[in-house]
């Protein structure tokens, strides 16, 4: 058994639990970015478990949204680790923070199915949440925000192919409405697309270009 300098083995020290919380965010017919909560001991939070022994994070992660939410196959991504000592009031735990992001078209029929105990909230009312929560909203919403800035749909919202109008709805829901003209928007995201054959049909003006991801 190792033991440090001092003598003491690991388990002489006072160790935290670990937990992995997820948020999971999606734009739905609203058209604004949302997250997904469920209700747990009367209060709503982000899906999440505590780390099981030899578990990695991920698969904590993995089980907690099948668990908690119904969701399957999903790889989010680590955003940090809150660790503030008074965090959760049942005793010392560290939280790995993770962030995903979900097509409407995939949660809706989990939200059919329980509505009693999973819903979603626009992430900007999402307040008043367990634990630390509403911080890891807000930083998984900006961790999000980020890449829609520079990318067109990083994250697969829509299905291709789509126009740039179609495009620019879903990033002004993402990002609370767009900071730029739609010129600027259709400057900076056509180097990432490439043209597709055929057009949308449009009920006012000329038939529109389709795109998909580069």
């Amino acid at each position: 058994m190792y033991r440090d300098s001092s003598g003491r083995a690991l388990s002489d020290y006072e160790q935290p639990s670990v937990a992995v919380d997820t948020a999971v965010l999606t734009v739905g017919p609203w058209s604004r970015l949302e997250v997904v909560l469920v209700r747990g001991d009367g209060a709503w939070a982000l899906p999440g478990t505590f780390v099981h022994a030899r578990e990695r994070l991920a698969e904590a992660v993995q089980r907690s949204l099948v668990d908690k939410v119904g969701l399957r196959g999903r790889s989010p991504a680590q955003l940090r680790v809150f660790d503030a000592p008074d965090r959760d009031d049942r005793g010392w735990v560290l939280s790995a923070a993770h962030v995903d992001v979900v097509p409407w078209a995939e949660l809706a029929p989990v939200l059919e199915r329980r509505p009693d105990d999973i819903a979603v909230r626009p992430c900007a009312e999402a307040r008043g949440l367990a634990f630390d929560h509403d911080a890891i909203v807000e930083l998984a919403a900006e961790h999000v925000r980020a890449g829609y800035r520079e990318r067109p749909d990083p994250t697969g919202l829509m299905a291709e192919p789509f126009t740039l109008r179609e495009l620019r709805v879903v990033h002004e829901a993402v990002l609370g409405g767009l900071p730029y003209s739609t010129d600027t928007f259709r400057r900076s995201m056509l180097p990432f697309l490439v043209e597709v054959p055929g057009v949308r049909e449009g009920t006012v003006g000329k038939p529109a270009q389709l795109y998909r991801r580069a």
